[in-house]
């Protein structure tokens, strides 16, 4: 009897899981049809609710926003209304704080996550994954030796973790990418990564604490 509920659990659990994402995520996607004219909402026009709408809407919404950014009209639109954000004094923190984070996160060239790596965390007998980030120019001048800046992520939330400055020389950079990595963190190790590169005696001293 225990077995067949649990097989049934491993059946129901990922399935009601995936479906309360996407109702979840559709449900506020859809809040988008506010910002059209109350004689436009589909509701009315259609006579019937349909959910998804609002996805498509505001996938409209977003790429219209990416063609206008990306002439000269929109450039100007852009800074004039960055700069009415500057003025307004917790707003202006807010938004330069998230715009930094996006722009690093999201940029083509940028530099944010683009390696895997294993870092002694957090005792000198554990490795960690790690994902390397930009190096910070002022850090790398105070120390010695040549340190990177890696972020170690909690499981199963990859969101919350860990900053610090590491030597190079004691990470070793992992050949997978950083969607593998974030799948083994976010099944808390059951979604394995292909196999890694053996540790070598040099790149196991220098623990983080």
């Amino acid at each position: 009897m225990k077995k067949y509920l649990l097989t049934g659990l491993l059946v129901w659990v990922p399935l009601g899981i995936t479906i309360w994402v996407l109702n979840l995520t559709i449900s506020t996607l859809d809040q988008s049809l506010l910002l059209l004219p109350v004689n436009w909402y589909p509701d009315k026009l259609l006579g019937i609710h349909i959910p998804g709408l609002g996805v498509i809407l505001t996938v409209v919404i977003v790429l219209g926003t990416g063609l206008l950014v990306h002439n000269v009209l929109g450039q100007r639109l852009l800074s004039y209304w960055e700069g009415l954000l500057r003025r307004i004094p917790v707003v202006s923190s807010i938004y330069h704080s998230v715009k930094q984070v996006s722009d690093t996160l999201l940029s083509s060239n940028g530099l944010a996550f683009r390696k895997v790596l294993l870092v002694r965390y957090p005792h000198p007998e554990a490795w960690s994954l790690a994902f390397q980030t930009a190096i910070p120019g002022e850090v790398t001048q105070q120390l010695k030796d040549e340190y990177v800046g890696v972020f170690i992520p909690t499981a199963p939330s990859p969101v919350n973790g860990f900053y610090f400055y590491v030597r190079r020389a004691d990470t070793i950079e992992l050949n997978i990418s950083v969607d593998v990595a974030l799948k083994s963190i976010i099944s808390m190790g059951v979604v394995a990564t292909p196999a890694m590169p053996y540790a070598p005696e040099n790149q196991r001293n220098s623990p983080i604490y």
